[in-house]
């Protein structure tokens, strides 16, 4: 009697080996379902990061204030009457 139920729980286990481990078992899903929350996650933050762009693209268009203040910052430029004094950094 010991061998039908010795054969019977081997069958079970290579029944389920498939499920587990095989093309589209548990596993391989698991696995996909974390690559995709993972590239929903970078989607996301590339979406917040390009409206912001968008934004940025929007105010260069409309206002000259966007373009004298990256003129400002970015390349030092000045007005005619202003007066430029660099600090250096401690």
């Amino acid at each position: 009697m010991r061998w039908p139920v010795i054969i019977l729980a081997l069958l079970a286990i290579a029944l389920q080996y498939p499920l587990w481990v095989g093309k589209g078992g548990w596993l391989r899903v698991w696995d996909m379902d974390r690559q995709l929350q993972a590239q929903r996650d970078t989607n996301q933050r590339l979406e917040q990061r390009n409206a912001g762009l968008d934004a940025e693209v929007r105010d260069l268009k409309a206002g000259n204030e966007a373009v004298e203040e990256r003129a400002r910052f970015e390349l030092g430029l000045t007005r005619p009457e202003e007066i430029f004094v660099h600090t250096p950094d401690k």
